[in-house]
């Protein structure tokens, strides 16, 4: 799966884009995977304030529950209401129908802080490893 040049990458595998003062996240394939089958995910109520670390949502699947930290601090705008219900686009579309929630950014150097593309995978070598 060919993941997108313009999102910033977490060690704790989620991935944002941000378009202006709107931060959309989501969880990369590679923590899709490890996951396993999913059932679940809990997102949050639009309107929720995030402090950058705090844990936006839950993914639960058949092996473990992971959760999604927001890399920044603001408001929880919109959620991707359909994945409650059934998760498999984020199975199948991590990147794009399997986005999590979108962010009102107060300040945006958490997302600045986060790796690039080239990054990420550099960290995906000893991430496999482990």
């Amino acid at each position: 799966m060919k993941r997108p040049d313009k999102a910033r990458y977490s060690k704790s595998h989620e991935w944002a884009t941000l378009e202006g003062d709107i931060l959309t996240l989501g969880v990369t394939d590679w923590a899709v995977e490890h996951l396993g089958d999913l059932v679940y995910v809990d997102l949050p109520a639009a309107g929720k304030e995030l402090a950058a670390g705090d844990t936006a949502c839950e993914i639960e699947s058949v092996k473990a529950v992971g959760e999604v930290y927001s890399p920044v601090a603001g408001k929880v705008t919109e959620v991707n209401t359909g994945l409650a219900d059934d998760p498999g686009p984020l199975a199948g579309d991590p990147y794009g129908k399997g986005w999590l929630v979108k962010i009102k950014v107060n300040d945006a150097s958490g997302f600045k802080a986060l790796l690039d593309l080239a990054a990420y995978e550099k960290h995906l070598e000893t991430a496999d490893a482990d």
